[in-house]
């Protein structure tokens, strides 16, 4: 019996920003697999279950999401932001990879969302108006090594810096040593925009230069957005300053 599963996202948190697909799909799931507090967003009827589970058991959460619907059933696989930006579309790929034949037929829909980077770029300005990369500095998944050589080549290329999962209680430091590193690469005025839970009611922009960027800041609900040496600030007496980086740099054609 072949069955629908979609992966969604839920946006940055503004149920504003959540798209007509996404919310599409949710009237259609009978059964959601997430994360709790990004079920906790959705607006769910009484006949649709949730199933919940930690934020570190993406894996888990796919295999189980992927074994309903193969038995028929129209499950919905619930992400923060973009399912596909370090989020669970990945995890649902590599589990019908890894899994049984009958995962393959089933009917699979992933949806675009509003990622963090985007939503905290539209409240400063526009620093992502120019090349930019994004980078999780969790090193969960990855060593912390390959971060550092990431960071350092995307500084020296003139990429804009979104950082995702910048800093938790089990990884305090990463964040400052982010920074420490990319001092050296960067002018000391390069504009770091630290956005927390950006559209939502207890959202905190603000804009530091790279000399001061202090890592406390941020926590796991904050997307942090570094300048390139293009990127510019322009103050704005009484509210938050402008940042922008200019889509045509020295040397090319306007």
């Amino acid at each position: 019996m072949k069955g629908t599963l979609f992966v969604i996202g839920t946006g940055p948190g503004n149920p504003e920003q959540m798209t007509p697909e996404a919310l599409a799909a949710v009237d259609a799931a009978t059964d959601f697999f997430g994360y709790g507090p990004y079920l906790d967003r959705l607006q769910l009827r009484p006949d649709q279950l949730r199933h919940v589970s930690d934020n570190r058991e993406e894996l888990d959460r796919a295999v189980a999401a992927l074994a309903m619907a193969a038995d028929g059933a129209k499950v919905c696989v619930v992400s923060g932001g973009d399912p596909g930006i370090f989020a669970m579309a990945a995890a649902v790929c590599e589990a019908i990879e890894n899994g049984p034949a009958a995962w393959r037929a089933v009917d699979l829909t992933v949806l675009p969302g509003v990622t963090a980077m985007l939503a905290v770029a539209a409240r400063a300005g526009a620093p992502l108006g120019h090349d930019f990369c994004a980078i999780s500095l969790s090193d969960n998944l990855k060593p912390w090594n390959i971060i550092e050589n990431r960071l350092e080549l995307a500084a020296k290329a003139g990429f804009v810096i979104a950082l995702y999962n910048p800093i938790s209680r089990a990884r305090p430091w990463q964040l400052g040593e982010a920074f420490k590193l990319l001092r050296q690469h960067l002018p000391v005025t390069t504009p770091v925009i630290f956005g927390r839970a950006a559209g939502r009611a207890d959202e905190r922009i603000a804009v530091q230069p790279l000399s001061e960027a202090n890592a406390s800041v941020a926590d796991m609900a904050t997307c942090v957005i570094i300048g390139s040496a293009e990127t510019r600030v322009v103050a704005r007496p009484g509210k938050l300053d402008l940042v922008y980086t200019p889509r045509f740099m020295a040397g090319g054609k306007r």
